[in-house]
């Protein structure tokens, strides 16, 4: 098998404000977007034709990724005009697969070992995996390896196992789409059809990001394996410990003390007297100026954090200015997406382009949309749409 379609049309609405201006598949996990680690694994199982289908600020895909040779692979893109669902957009590519192919979402983290299992076994097969919240998902039922049936999102699943959205198919896969527009439908078409589908279950890492809180657990997992390299300038009195990885241009100034896992960018300006703690990933041409702490938290490019900002299991988008003694502190919040509410431990969730005056505090589980302008000394809390104005 050497082909595979990647599905990265969506865009990822529970991860709002960080998906309004670039697809889910686009996010910044670790300085990369989530579609660079696909293709790096599949690069490295030796599948090198990729067919994108693409929808959703499919432009910036088209840009990171051109015709994919600086990432070992050969890319073809297909517009999914409408995002009407998987199995719909995989019906586009009906005509340029190979008699057997891999199909990837965009939108997930995998690894090559666990691709590894799925291309062990004979198509038409499903990845499945043990999840501890599996109503968030398809839950499979599965007897001796076989799949019986996907249920998708059921409230009071009856197991938790689930369709991670990593398949082997052939090409006859595109005689059972049909009107169906969801890929876990097809599924079930071709059970009723007496086709069988392999279920095999995985323990590889298979990560999800459906919320915005969930860059904060990818961005952690992934720095776990972050190799140490020094390509900035260290000047002296700077306190180097654990894995760190230091970007081209990048200077650290003196008394800054940076505990790893880390990983900053190219180009970026830190301290002097700058604390950045662990889990903790800087985007390029950043800006922290003194007597700033950062901790597990992401940065993504362009951002300015100024003097004596305090930021915790935080997430700033690109371009984001915020200003002196800027507190977001984490604790345990509630915070609603669409007609959902969980409990998570947060600090604040700011969106691009935004400017947040001196001395603002921002409440644990603070949502802060895009090009928002909040002006000096004061406390902002829960939601606050595009380009508000806090006065």
């Amino acid at each position: 098998m050497k082909q595979a379609i990647i599905l990265a049309a969506g865009e990822g609405r529970r991860l709002r404000p960080f998906t309004v201006n670039k697809p889910k598949a686009m996010i910044h996990i670790a300085g990369k977007p989530i579609i660079r680690y696909i293709l790096d694994s599949l690069a490295q199982k030796g599948i090198r034709d990729i067919i994108f289908i693409v929808g959703y600020q499919r432009e910036q895909i088209f840009d990171y990724i051109g015709d994919g040779k600086q990432f070992g692979v050969n890319v073809k893109f297909i517009t999914q005009d409408k995002q009407l669902g998987t199995a719909h957009a995989l019906s586009q590519a009906e005509n340029t697969t190979d008699n057997e192919f891999l199909v990837l979402p965009g939108d997930k983290l995998i690894f090559p070992e666990t691709l590894t299992q799925i291309l062990s076994i004979k198509p038409p097969a499903v990845l499945i995996k043990r999840e501890s919240s599996p109503s968030r998902y398809g839950v499979a039922t599965v007897r001796d390896g076989k799949l019986e049936e996907i249920l998708e999102k059921p409230a009071l699943p009856e197991g938790n196992l689930i369709n991670t959205g990593i398949y082997a198919f052939e090409k006859s896969i595109f005689n059972y789409i049909g009107i169906n527009l969801d890929m876990p439908e097809v599924l079930n078409v071709m059970l009723r059809n007496g086709q069988p589908v392999a279920a095999l279950e995985t323990n590889q890492p298979w990560l999800d990001v459906v919320y915005p809180w969930d860059i904060l657990t990818l961005n952690a997992f992934i720095l776990q394996n972050t190799i140490s390299l020094q390509n900035g300038i260290i000047e002296a009195g700077v306190s180097l410990t654990g894995h760190i990885s230091i970007g081209k241009g990048t200077k650290i100034h003196p008394n800054t003390c940076i505990i790893g896992p880390v990983v900053i960018g190219e180009g970026c300006e830190i301290g002097p007297n700058v604390c950045i703690f662990p889990a903790t990933s800087i985007a390029n041409n950043v800006v922290i100026d003194p007597f700033s702490e950062i901790k597990n938290s992401v940065l993504s490019d362009d951002v300015h954090i100024s003097s004596g900002s305090v930021i915790q299991e935080s997430v700033i988008d690109r371009g984001s200015y915020i200003g002196g003694h800027f507190c977001a502190f984490s604790e345990e919040a509630e915070v609603k997406i669409d007609s959902e509410i969980y409990n998570v431990k947060i600090g604040a969730m700011i969106g691009e382009g935004c400017h947040i005056g001196n001395g603002v505090v921002a409440h644990p589980g603070l949502i802060a949309g895009n090009f928002c302008q909040v002006k000096s000394l004061k406390m902002i809390s829960g939601r606050l749409p595009d380009r508000s104005l806090a006065v």
